[in-house]
């Protein structure tokens, strides 16, 4: 432990207002100058920090003075002599000797005025509108999950505008939805068409790894309007991944917060297995091992624990609905990331590669889709009418080849001649784009649809004869 003439020495040349900036950000000021440490050893990734192993915590942070001002680290690991540290940012200058100081848990402080900001994972705004105002109550991005017997149930559904999500897989205030697809599929296109939903009063958007230029084309185009009652997230793929990592805990954390002040708030993370990926990076430089297909098992420990923290909050309180994007490496839904989340999740939207290939957005395949909690949200009729869709849906696909050939005779097989009859006519009322408005009732097009192609068949046979 350094006296604090030692301490004052450390944080002299003009640093001491950046210090106590930071400082705000915790649990405990009281802490920020009690224990300190210095830098032992340097590897890519991480250091090594002497004097700090009675005082840190795994997951606490620590702020460094280097050259170049003080910057912030993770504890990854703790050992008797000394602890590793993942700096924030990337190519941060650390040399032997730097003081390191223990800061503890991250805190962000939401305030209602953030809504239509645009921030970074350390909480500090990029959008160039000036600084943030600070909410009265802070937060620490490390929170758990309420307690499963204290959350509220999940009961009501609502509409997203999305005709093939409110038909096929309806969702609830308070669920959580992973999105599955490939890359370049749309994932985040139907993000964005489902952070239109009218349903929400707060909008909290993690971006992840995304790729710097279309961050602004995501919020400013895709978003528009909408992006008044959202708050966005970002840490691009250039970014550190400690930085990669943070972005969706202090995104859940905002959400949090505005779920206990009673608002239903749409939680989205564009993609969860960018923050895996993280998460790996982080974990291997610190010397964990890998154990499936080169993730390392805290992993597997981190994602329940951030997508846990979503769903529905205390009675009386509002709840945070997730809509989840998973990347699956090479368009295998196995993956382990992907195999986890689904285990994890109250639901899956499927994005089939082909369907983008025949033009037919978005993407989901309504056979491999489903939502856990649709019985919550169809009514008795609506079950038995999404039954028989995808009944039909199934044995249009499956005699898709037979029929290809010539190999099927009309007036064979009833239900199949009904499927050839309005298979088509459903997958047209499927597609949206994000330029349309959204659907206000997505089962009274299908049936004007429907109605309509009926109509048509008549006239058209008198018209051949």
């Amino acid at each position: 432990m350094f006296d604090q003439a030692a301490i004052l020495q450390a944080v002299t040349g003009g640093k001491l207002a950046q210090l106590a900036e930071i400082t705000e950000r915790y649990a405990n000021p009281a802490h920020s100058v009690a224990h300190g440490g210095h830098v032992r050893t340097i590897a890519a990734g991480h250091y090594a920090v002497a004097g700090l192993s009675r005082h840190v915590r795994l997951g606490e942070f620590v702020a460094h003075r280097s050259a170049t001002g003080i910057h912030l680290g993770e504890v990854v690991r703790v050992e008797p002599e000394v602890v590793y540290v993942c700096p924030i940012e990337p190519g941060e200058p650390i040399g032997i000797g730097d003081t390191v100081i223990r800061k503890g848990a991250f805190r962000v402080a939401p305030d209602d005025s953030w809504c239509g900001r645009t921030i970074n994972a350390l909480g500090d705004p990029i959008d160039g509108r000036g600084p943030l105002v600070k909410g009265r109550v802070k937060r620490s991005i490390s929170n758990t999950a309420p307690p499963s017997m204290t959350r509220s149930r999940v009961e009501k559904g609502f509409m997203t505008g999305v005709r093939a999500v409110d038909i096929f897989s309806p969702l609830c205030l308070g669920q959580r939805l992973g999105v599955f697809a490939g890359s370049g599929v749309g994932k985040s296109t139907l993000l964005s068409m489902l952070a239109r939903a009218d349903a929400f009063d707060k909008v909290v958007i993690a971006l992840v790894g995304e790729r710097g230029r279309e961050v602004r084309e995501f919020i400013e185009d895709t978003m528009g309007a909408h992006m008044a009652k959202a708050i966005a997230v970002v840490a691009t793929s250039d970014e550190s991944p400690m930085l990669r990592k943070m972005a969706p805990l202090v995104a859940v954390t905002i959400a949090e917060h505005f779920r206990d002040q009673g608002d239903n708030v749409l939680f989205i993370v564009d993609s969860v297995t960018r923050f895996a990926h993280a998460i790996r990076e982080v974990a291997v430089a610190s010397g964990e091992p890998p154990i499936a297909r080169g993730y390392p098992a805290s992993v597997f420990t981190e994602l329940p624990r951030l997508l846990e923290r979503a769903g529905p909050g205390a009675e009386g309180a509002g709840t945070v609905t997730a809509i989840i994007s998973i990347l699956v490496d090479g368009d295998n839904h196995n993956d382990p990331i992907a195999d986890s989340t689904r285990g994890i999740l109250d639901g899956h939207l499927v994005l089939d590669r082909s369907l983008a290939e025949e033009g037919r957005y978005p993407p989901i395949n309504p056979l491999a889709s489903i939502s856990r909690l649709a019985r919550k949200a169809w009514t008795p009729d609506q079950e038995k009418l999404v039954s028989r869709l995808k009944a039909l849906i199934h044995r249009y696909e499956e005699t898709r080849d037979l029929r290809l050939i010539g190999g099927y005779r009309p007036g064979s097989d009833p239900d199949l001649d009904m499927a050839i009859k309005q298979v088509p006519v459903i997958y047209e009322v499927l597609k949206q784009t994000p330029g349309e408005q959204p659907s206000a009732d997505a089962y009274a097009d299908l049936a004007t649809a429907l109605r309509n192609a009926a109509g048509q068949a008549p006239q058209a046979a008198r018209q051949r004869g």
